[in-house]
This record gives structure tokens, C-alpha cells and sequence, in this order.
């Protein structure tokens, strides 16, 4: 039986809790070829099955990412697509595959990386959401924490204070010097004080760690 009908936009639903729904059930269920007739229509002529397609396969992803894992390739074509829903969804999806095929996003970054640089904001956090992943993993580490240095360096001074959280843990096994001299330069960037005390919080917290 088809899942395109149980989408949001095929039963006149606005909101996301349908496609939330359907990738559980698709996940508890190990519906593989449901995730298939997904993957296929997102070239559907309807924009809103697109939308609804990409959001349903990176539900899945988060919950079981071995059920779209062999559609990487797929999900790094739509880093290239002129609709911005499945550009970001690309990027989303490809995060929930980090671990689950590390090889194929390392040598994807050039790919990642410049789709981060002229995407949205949601399609850049979730680009460096994906080299956090990368930088936990011993061989892929050293260049991973470099992209995420360059990327706190250009990085939308509103999504900086997110950042800096984010890649804080990531000091703990890795060099705090560059992370410290970063968020240190881009200080005076942050015109917000709620901004510059959260990034002075997290200058606090590696700091301390590294006396």
C-alpha cells in the first residue's frame, strides 16, 4: 500500500505531526520499501510531496539510519537543488548518516561544505552539526575540527553562541587553542549581550578545563 496518501499535504494538513507519525511507523515496522517509494517521489511534480518525502526520510533517519542509509548519494544530490525544503532535508538527512557511513560524508565535505556556505541557516547548522559527528571520529578528526574552526570564524553572528555549545565538548579530546583564539576574535562581533554571554560562558568553561 502506497504511503504518499498518509503524507501531511495529501490529507490537507499543515503541520508536520502526520509525516512525524508515518517515519515511526515506518521505522517500527522496517518498511524499506516504504522509505524506496519516498526516495523515488522526491522528484515528484508536487512540491508538497517533495517536502513532505525529505521530512518523512530524515524522521526515519533519526530513529533507525540504516533504513536510508543506501541512499546517501541521493540525499548529496539535493545539496545542488535550487528548492531550499530539500536542500536543507538533504543536509538533515545526511547527518542522521554520519556514523552509519562515515567514508562516504569524509569525502563528501567538499560537496557539504559549499552547499553550507550558500544554503540556509538551517542547512549550515546541520552542516556543522555534521562535523561535530566527523571530529568524534579518531581519523576524520584533525580535519573535521579545522572546517568547524573556519565555519565559527564566518558563522552568522546568532548562530555563533549555538556553535561554541555545540563544539565545546569536542575540546576535550581535542586542541582548545584554536577554538579559544575564534570565539575570542568574533567577541566583539556579538552585538547582543545575551550573545556575548553565552559565548563568554563557554570561553569560561574551556578555559578553566585547560588550567
Amino acid at each position: 500500500m502506497s504511503v504518499i496518501p498518509k503524507l501531511a499535504s495529501s490529507l490537507g494538513r499543515r503541520d508536520e505531526v502526520p509525516n512525524q507519525e508515518l517515519a515511526r511507523h515506518i521505522a517500527a515496522n522496517a518498511d524499506q520499501k516504504a522509505v524506496e517509494e519516498l526516495v523515488y517521489n522526491l522528484s515528484n511534480k508536487k512540491k508538497d510531496i517533495q517536502h513532505d518525502c525529505i521530512k518523512v526520510l530524515y524522521e526515519v533517519g533519526e530513529i533507525a539510519p540504516t533504513m536510508i542509509a543506501s541512499y546517501a548519494g541521493q540525499f548529496l544530490s539535493l545539496l545542488q537543488s535550487k528548492n531550499n525544503r530539500l536542500q536543507w532535508g538533504g543536509m538533515t538527512a545526511l547527518h542522521c548518516l554520519v556514523h552509519e557511513n562515515p567514508v562516504f560524508i569524509y569525502k563528501s565535505l567538499p560537496t557539504i561544505m559549499e552547499a553550507a556556505e550558500k544554503g540556509s541557516v538551517i542547512t549550515r547548522d546541520n552542516a556543522v552539526n555534521i562535523l561535530i559527528k566527523l571530529a568524534e571520529i579518531d581519523q576524520y578528526a584533525e580535519t573535521a575540527y579545522a572546517l568547524i574552526m573556519e565555519q565559527l570564524l564566518s558563522s552568522p553572528v546568532n548562530q555563533l553562541p549555538m556553535y561554541a555549545e555545540r563544539v565545546f565538548p569536542l575540546t576535550s579530546n581535542l586542541d582548545k587553542a584554536p577554538f579559544i583564539q575564534v570565539l575570542t576574535e568574533r567577541l566583539n562581533d556579538l552585538e547582543k549581550d545575551s550573545q556575548r554571554k553565552r559565548v563568554q560562558k563557554v570561553l569560561k568553561k574551556v578555559s578553566k578545563d585547560k588550567s
